[in-house]
């Protein structure tokens, strides 16, 4: 456990965030926080924008209780607002929000209404102050994001392989292709910290073939790095098959059936880490309380696989799991970007 005392360091580190954001003096900006929230983020969130000059106000939601039947992680999905219409509104009308709950904003079902009103938001990954201070973003990191997801959305075919056995074809004709380097400045839009990733919500019945997680690889949801092999094999977007005599795929197998939704077995997302900053190591390196993982899914060169709710194909769902993987090579339209597990140099 690290010590939540607030540092001047970490008020500096948030106040590079927020200029990133184009917040400047006199700016409004809602702190939306819940009960359970890390309350030494949310404190360095207030001082920094009052150093700043900007003018905070905090909304905070209690927690809400949870009605699954298994513990839930790192979902980016948040019901702290509870669709609360107040609440809405002066997120909306706050211009910046400084976004603190414990899963984020990102999926929320409230997000669409806020962001069309025109307020920015920037997601708080729920990290210790210490993870975050290393992972503050810079302008080549937000070019060369940009240039993948250029490249993404232009592409018709992922392949994912390894030499594990992952053998993977997506088709990424119709994906919705999200870049996220650590900061946003223009109305309208979300950005998370820390960043560096890229990221694809493929269509329905775009993804097929086997999947192989090797010892090494991350299950995000556990926070847990793979001891044993899992195997998934996957047609037309879900999970129909999920190998191996590990503890691993034990809990995987309990997990995904817990939720008695097939949607869980489906993908949500596909994509890779683009930021040299991002420690593949770090998870080992803090409490699990300490830590949500989003500094592994930033790993440069990482495969990033999740199952769980893909609006853009229509399925929702609470069930989730976030599979950083190493050591795989993708390749989009032939051409690969990450080559068995180091980044490319292909984003000029």
């Amino acid at each position: 456990m690290l010590a939540d005392r607030i540092e001047a360091k970490w008020i500096d580190a948030f106040c590079e965030i927020f200029e990133r954001c184009a917040v400047k003096s006199g700016d409004t900006a809602a702190i939306l926080s819940e009960t359970q929230s890390r309350a030494l983020n949310v404190h360095l969130a207030e001082l920094a924008l009052l150093r700043m000059g900007a003018r905070p106000f905090h909304v905070v939601m209690p927690t809400p209780r949870n009605r699954n039947i298994v513990p839930v992680r790192s979902t980016g999905a948040s019901e702290a607002i509870q669709k609360l219409g107040p609440v809405i509104s002066a997120l909306q009308q706050a211009g910046f929000v400084v976004d603190c709950t414990i899963e984020g904003l990102m999926h929320a079902v409230e997000t669409p209404e806020i962001l069309k009103a025109g307020a920015r938001i920037l997601v708080i990954s729920n990290e210790h102050p210490e993870a975050l201070e290393r992972m503050v973003p810079d302008l080549a990191l937000e070019k060369r994001v940009r240039a993948a997801a250029k490249m993404l959305r232009a592409s018709k075919r992922m392949r994912v392989t390894s030499k594990a056995g992952t053998a993977l074809d997506v088709d990424m004709v119709g994906a919705s292709t999200v870049g996220v380097w650590g900061w946003t400045d223009k109305p309208g839009t979300l950005a998370h910290w820390p960043g560096g990733i890229v990221v694809s919500f493929p269509k329905s019945g775009a993804i097929n073939g086997t999947l192989v997680m090797a010892p090494g690889d991350i299950n995000l949801t556990f926070k847990r790095y793979l001891t044993s092999p899992v195997k998934m094999t996957l047609k037309d977007d879900y999970v129909v098959e999920l190998e191996g005599d590990g503890t691993d795929a034990a809990m995987m197998r309990a997990y995904l059936a817990a939720w008695g939704d097939r949607e869980a077995y489906a993908v949500s997302h596909v994509g890779f880490g683009m930021n040299p900053a991002a420690r593949y190591e770090a998870l080992s390196m803090y409490d699990q309380r300490d830590t949500n993982g989003t500094e592994i899914r930033a790993v440069s060169g990482n495969f990033l696989f999740s199952t769980g709710a893909n609006e853009f194909a229509g399925r929702y769902t609470a069930g989730h799991f976030d599979l950083p993987m190493m050591g795989t090579t993708i390749e989009l339209d032939g051409v690969a970007v990450v080559r068995e597990g180091v980044l490319q140099d292909v984003f000029g």
